[in-house]
C-alpha cells in the first residue's frame, strides 16, 4: 500500500520538484491530491484528530488554497505554530517541501514495516521452536528415557552381571595382613612406623618386581587406620596408579594424575556449560588420595615434567586450575567451578611410590621429600615359604619338591605363584579333579610348566661347584637394579715367543673400565710375582660378551691373570667384587649388599668385598661367608692359602 502512495505521489500534477504550477487549479488540485495521501496513512479519522490537535481542521476544511497548504504545513510538519499566510508564488515551493516530507515518511515507513515483519517472522519461529521443545521435553518426562533399543541393552548388561567366573589366583592367594607379606621384615616395620606417626612421611620404596611393594603399602594403610595416633580415617582412600601406563597432555587439556579443565567447546563439556561458555575443572587422582594414600607404582618411569607437577601439589596440598574461559563476574559460573578455580582443589595426601630403578635414577628433589625404604630380593626358602602359603589359600597338596623346584627358577613371589597357578591348572587337566581338595600338584606338573615358560635356575647347585677348583677362572660380582649377579671372567697365559713382546688381549664388549682394569692387573702383578706381564701372551675373557659398566672386577681380573700365570687353580665357589689400584689396594664399589645376595643364588659359599664396604654387607649373610679384604695380598692369602682366616662381616 505504501508503495502505491508513493507511486500517487509522484503522479499529482505539479508535484515534481522543478515543475512550475501554472494556475490555481493546478495548486488545488496537488493540494487535495496531498489531503488524500493522508488520509490513506493516517486513517480519516485520525487525519481529523490530527488536524484538531494542529488547530489546523478548519484550514483543512476551508476552500481557501493558501489556508490549506497551512494545514498541510501543520499536519505534515507537526507545528501548530505556523501562521504565515504564503503568496502565490512561495505555495509551490511550499507544496514540494511537503510532499518531501511525506515521501520520506512513507519510505521510512515501508522500511520500518518490512523490519517489523522480518521481526514477528522471526519471533513465530522462536515461539514455535521453543513450543516443540517443550512439548518433547513433556513427553520425555512422561515416557521417561528409555525406549525399546536403551531397555534391551539393559537388560544384556543385567545378563552378563549374572555371569561370574572363579577369582584369580593371585585375588586369592594375595596377603590380607601384613604377617602374610614373606620376607621384608625390616622394611615393613619401617613402613609402618612411618604411615603411623601423627606426621606420615611421603615414601619412596626401592626393589626388585614382585617382592610385595604395592601389597604391603596398601595393608600398611589399613594397619595405620587403626592406630590412635595417626591422622588416617578408616575409610581413607588408597590410590593406585602405574608410572609407565600414565599419560597426560603437556598443554593440561588431560591429566588424570593432577585433574584438568575440559574446553566448554573443544572438549566436549556438559550440554548447559558448553551453550553458556562455562569449563569445567575435573579433578584428578591427587584429590580422589585426599585423606589416604596415592601409591604410584614405578615412579621413575613417570614424565619427569609431571613430577615436578606433582612435587608442587605435594608442597602446596591443592591443586590449582587455570583456563581462559572462566569469567569470576559471569553469573551463570556454578558455586563448585568458581570454589575450583578460585582456591583449587584438595589434594592432602601421602605419596607412596615403587620404583625399580636404583636412587640415583630417582628425581632428587622428590628423594629428598621422601623417606626411603628398601624391599630386599626374596631367597630360595622365603619363595618356598610363599609357595607353601599360596597352595593352602588354595587349597591344594603340594607333592615334596614342588615349592624347592619352584624357588630355584624365580625370585619373585608374583612369579612364584603364577607358576603355581600354572602347575594348578595342568593338574586338574591332567587329572579331572572337581574338588579343589583333592588335587595334587605333582613334581612332574611343575616341569612341564617350567618347561613351556623356558626357563632356566636362577640357583645353581652348590655340590657341583664347592669341591671344583680351575686355572685362570673365577668369578667377578655385578648388579642391576637390585639384582645381583656373577660374572664369569677367564683367562689363559703362555710364554711369548720372544721375551718382553707377549700380547694381551681381551674383548672389548666388555669395556674401556674392565679394559683398564687389565692394565692395572699387569702392574700389580709385576709387583706380586716379580713376573712382566710382557714376557706372556694373555687373553683375558668375560664369558658370555657382557658389558662391565665399572672398575669393581679388577680385582677378580688380577686373580685370573695370576691363576693362569702361575698355574694355581682358584676355587669355584668363591667370588670377588673390588676395584684394583696399581699400588694393589682394593677399593670399594657399589651394588655391595645385592651382589653378596647374587653370590648366594649363584651357589657361592665365599665371597670378598672390599674392607670400606664393610657397612653394605649384611649383619647375618645366610648362606654365605664374607671376607672383608683391603689389599690385594690379603686376596691371596685368602684365596690360596689352605687355611683362610675369616673376617668378621661387621
Amino acid at each position: 500500500m505504501l508503495k502505491k502512495l508513493l507511486k500517487k505521489l509522484n503522479k499529482i500534477p505539479g508535484s515534481k520538484l522543478h515543475e512550475k504550477l501554472d494556475n490555481e487549479e493546478a495548486v488545488r488540485r496537488q493540494v487535495t491530491a496531498l489531503f488524500g495521501i493522508l488520509s490513506s496513512i493516517y486513517g480519516p479519522d485520525k487525519l481529523v484528530l490530527r488536524a484538531g490537535k494542529l488547530d489546523a481542521l478548519s484550514m483543512m476544511r476551508s476552500s481557501d488554497v493558501a489556508l490549506r497548504v497551512i494545514a498541510l504545513q501543520r499536519i505534515v510538519f507537526e507545528n501548530p505554530t505556523i501562521e504565515e499566510r504564503p503568496t502565490p508564488e512561495r505555495i509551490p515551493e511550499i507544496l514540494n517541501e511537503v510532499e518531501e516530507a511525506i515521501a520520506n515518511f512513507l519510505a521510512r515507513k515501508t522500511v520500518e514495516e518490512d523490519l517489523e515483519k522480518r521481526v514477528n517472522d522471526r519471533m513465530q519461529e522462536k515461539h514455535e521452536d521453543y513450543i516443540k521443545e517443550i512439548r518433547t521435553q513433556l513427553v520425555k518426562e512422561q515416557s521417561g528415557p528409555e525406549n525399546a533399543q536403551t531397555l534391551k541393552k539393559f537388560a544384556q548388561l543385567e545378563k552378563l552381571e549374572t555371569v561370574k567366573l572363579a577369582k584369580s589366583t593371585y585375588e586369592l592367594v594375595r596377603p590380607q595382613q601384613m604377617d602374610q607379606i614373606v620376607g621384608q621384615e625390616q622394611a615393613k616395620r619401617a613402613l609402618l612406623s612411618k604411615l603411623g606417626s601423627p606426621f606420615p612421611q611421603h615414601i619412596l620404596i626401592y626393589g626388585p618386581p614382585g617382592v610385595g611393594k604395592t601389597t604391603a603399602a596398601r595393608i600398611a594403610l589399613q594397619e595405620a587406620a587403626k592406630l590412635a595416633a595417626t591422622p588416617f580415617a578408616d575409610d581413607a582412600p588408597f590410590i593406585e596408579v602405574d608410572g609407565t601406563t600414565l599419560r597426560w597432555d603437556p598443554r593440561d587439556i588431560t591429566n588424570p594424575l593432577l585433574g584438568s579443565v575440559h574446553d566448554p567447546i573443544y572438549q566436549g563439556a556438559r550440554r548447559d556449560f558448553a551453550e553458556t561458555a562455562i569449563p569445567e575443572p575435573k579433578p584428578g587422582l591427587v584429590t580422589d588420595a585426599h585423606g589416604g594414600i596415592l601409591f604410584l607404582d614405578e615412579i621413575g618411569e613417570l614424565d619427569p615434567v609431571l613430577q615436578n607437577k606433582l612435587l608442587k601439589v605435594l608442597e602446596d596440598k591443592r591443586v590449582r586450575f587455570e583456563s581462559p574461559y572462566y569469567d569470576p563476574d559471569d553469573q551463570n559460573v556454578p558455586k563448585y567451578i568458581q570454589k575450583l578455580f578460585e582456591e583449587g582443589a584438595p589434594a592432602d595426601f601421602i605419596l607412596i611410590g615403587a620404583t625399580t630403578r636404583d636412587p640415583s635414577e630417582i628425581n632428587p628433589a622428590l628423594r629428598s621429600r621422601c623417606a626411603e625404604i628398601y624391599f630386599e630380593p626374596l631367597v630360595p626358602e622365603q619363595v618356598e615359604e610363599i609357595v607353601a602359603g599360596a597352595a593352602e589359600r588354595l587349597q591344594v597338596n603340594l607333592e615334596s619338591g614342588v615349592a624347592k623346584t619352584i624357588s630355584k627358577y624365580t625370585i619373585e613371589g608374583r612369579k612364584a605363584v603364577n607358576l603355581l597357578s600354572d602347575a594348578h591348572g595342568l593338574a586338574v587337566y591332567r587329572t579331572g579333579a572337581t574338588d579343589a581338595e583333592s588335587v595334587l600338584i605333582a613334581e612332574q606338573d611343575i616341569e612341564e610348566v617350567l618347561r613351556m615358560n623356558r626357563l632356566v635356575p636362577y640357583v645353581q647347585d652348590k655340590e657341583q661347584s664347592e669341591a671344583r677348583a680351575e686355572v685362570g677362572k673365577i668369578f667377578g660380582l655385578g648388579v642391576a637394579g637390585f639384582l645381583g649377579s656373577t660374572i664369569e671372567i677367564e683367562a689363559v697365559a703362555f710364554p711369548a715367543t720372544e721375551a718382553g713382546k707377549g700380547r694381551l688381549r681381551f674383548n672389548d664388549t666388555a669395556g674401556s673400565m674392565a679394559k683398564d682394569s687389565v692394565f692395572n692387573a699387569a702392574a700389580v702383578l709385576r709387583r706380586i710375582t716379580g713376573k712382566d706381564i710382557q714376557d706372556f701372551d694373555v687373553h683375558v675373557n668375560v664369558v658370555g660378551g657382557g658389558r662391565i659398566d665399572g672398575p669393581s672386577a679388577g680385582v677378580a681380573i688380577t686373580l685370573a691373570i695370576y691363576s693362569a700365570m702361575l698355574g694355581k687353580p682358584i676355587p669355584q665357589d668363591v667370588a670377588i667384587t673390588g676395584e684394583i689400584s696399581i699400588q694393589g689396594k682394593v677399593k670399594p664399589v657399589g651394588g655391595v649388599f645385592e651382589k653378596i645376595f647374587g653370590a648366594r643364588q649363584a651357589g657361592m659359599t665365599t665371597v670378598l668385598v672390599p674392607y670400606d664396604n664393610r657397612r653394605d654387607v649384611p649383619s647375618n649373610p645366610e648362606g654365605v661367608t664374607v671376607h672383608l679384604v683391603k689389599t690385594i695380598d690379603e686376596v691371596l692369602q685368602l684365596v690360596f692359602a689352605e687355611q683362610v682366616e675369616t673376617i668378621a662381616a661387621s
